[in-house]
């Protein structure tokens, strides 16, 4: 079984690149953040195409902000949007985001997850960020059976780098989201639940990225960040054959600045072909002098 999560930044945008990349990867389960489209606009506009490629759909949306979507041709039980006890924002009992979406897919509770910017540290999105993920974290610890962390995978733009090899320059990013003591914890708590970060398990001393800011030239140079990632339980991990970041889809016209993050379970279709496909071909080399990130919206807002 092939699962693959890609933040599609603005999935109608991206029907150009996303419907060849299906044909190309033949993913069985795919789960998409950003969608930015209501569930009937998000059905209108690729209903019948996903049909066609045998997808089965689950897409929780709130129109031009976030949204998340499960495409599934190894079935789609169990469907549930967001999860247990889930905070809403700006208040906790405020109407909740279209932030997550799980469903039971090939045996396996998998979750697609949008996690909260969280903005600037200390704010009121950042702290909404860290209650977000800690009640994740206790939802997921609750399941038993099919929903047990064991049978979990949780995939999806964390927007957390687990730590500093996971960004182009720690230095770069010190008094920015993404990097912080707490975020990280909040990210960590998920292996005490015997979850496992499956791209690093295999690639432990690798330089692999997910998300390069569209500005200044950061994809060719390779200057991103590794924050969309896949998290599964034990069981789980042990199946996995392949795990990569298929950058390719990041390259060409109109991409989304994040690229598929890709498992394979049981066998592997490619080969086990490397963390990160195609590697970049002249990254920046560490000079000393820290990169000034470009003044942007932070990634995943």
């Amino acid at each position: 079984m092939r699962v693959a999560t890609w933040n599609v930044n603005s999935v109608k945008q991206r029907i150009p690149r996303l419907l060849p990349w299906l044909d190309q990867r033949a993913p069985d389960v795919v789960c998409l953040q950003e969608t930015k489209l209501s569930d009937d606009a998000f059905h209108d506009v690729l209903g019948t195409d996903l049909a066609e490629r045998g997808y089965q759909i689950a897409h929780v949306g709130q129109g031009q902000w976030n949204g998340v979507a499960l495409l599934s041709k190894v079935g789609l039980d169990d469907v549930r949007s967001g999860f247990e006890n889930v905070p809403g924002y700006p208040e906790p009992d405020s109407p909740t985001e279209a932030r997550a979406v799980s469903a039971l897919c090939g045996g396996v509770r998998i979750y697609s997850l949008y996690v909260p910017n969280g903005r600037t540290p200390d704010s009121d999105h950042y702290h909404y960020k860290l209650e977000w993920l800690s009640r994740l974290r206790d939802a997921v610890a609750a399941g038993d059976g099919d929903d047990a962390a064991a049978n979990t995978m949780l995939c999806g733009d964390m927007n957390i780098a687990p730590a500093d090899a996971d960004v182009f320059d720690p230095v770069a990013y010190v008094g920015h989201t993404h990097v912080t003591d707490p975020e990280r914890d909040a990210l960590a708590a998920f292996t005490s639940l015997g979850l496992h970060d499956v791209v690093r398990d295999r690639w432990p001393g690798d330089r692999v990225f997910s998300y390069w800011d569209y500005r200044a030239g950061m994809f060719h140079k390779d200057l991103g960040m590794r924050i969309d990632l896949i998290l599964a339980g034990a069981p789980v991990a042990q199946r996995v054959a392949a795990a990569w970041i298929d950058r390719q889809a990041r390259k060409g016209s109109k991409p989304s600045d994040h690229a598929p993050v890709m498992v394979d379970l049981d066998t592997a279709p490619d080969g086990d072909i490397g963390p990160v496909v195609p590697p970049p071909s002249n990254p920046a080399k560490r000079s000393g002098a820290t990169v000034k990130l470009p003044q942007s919206v932070e990634p995943g807002e």
